[in-house]
C-alpha cells in the first residue's frame, strides 16, 4: 500500500501546480478577458449615447411640433370666438325683426320669392337643354 501513495502525486504538488497555471495562464486570460469587457463596454457606452443623442433630437422635434400645434389651436379658438360673437349679435337681430307681425310677413315673402325666383331658374335651364340639346 505504501508502494501506491509513494506513486500518487501528493496534494501540496497538486496544489502548487495551480498555483504555477494561475501566475501564467489564468492572470493572462483574465487580463484579456478584462480587455475585451472594457471593449465592450466603451462599445455599449457608444451605442448607448448614439441612442440618447437620437432620443433627445426626437424629444425636441416633439417639443417643436406641440408648440406648433398650440399655437395653431390658439388661433382657430380665438377665430372661433370671435365667429361666436358675430352669430350672437346675427341671432339677436333675427330675434328682434321676427317679434314683429309685420317683420316676420316680410321676410316671410322674401323667402318665397326666394324659392321661387330658383325654381323658375331651373326649369328654365332644364327646358332650354331640352330644345337646344
Amino acid at each position: 500500500m505504501s508502494y501506491r501513495r509513494d506513486n500518487r502525486p501528493s496534494r501540496s504538488s497538486v496544489v502548487d501546480g495551480f498555483d504555477s497555471l494561475e501566475e501564467g495562464g489564468l492572470r493572462a486570460s483574465s487580463s484579456y478577458s478584462r480587455d475585451i469587457n472594457e471593449h465592450d463596454n466603451d462599445k455599449a457606452i457608444e451605442t448607448l449615447h448614439d441612442k440618447v443623442s437620437f432620443l433627445k433630437r426626437l424629444t425636441g422635434d416633439i417639443h417643436e411640433e406641440v408648440e406648433s400645434h398650440n399655437q395653431l389651436l390658439d388661433r382657430v379658438g380665438n377665430k372661433m370666438d370671435a365667429s361666436r360673437g358675430m352669430m350672437m349679435g346675427t341671432m339677436d337681430r333675427f330675434k328682434k325683426v321676427f317679434e314683429k307681425k309685420s317683420a316676420r310677413k316680410t321676410c316671410s315673402y322674401v323667402g318665397y320669392f326666394t324659392l321661387a325666383f330658383i325654381f323658375v331658374y331651373y326649369l328654365i335651364r332644364i327646358l332650354g337643354y331640352f330644345t337646344l340639346g
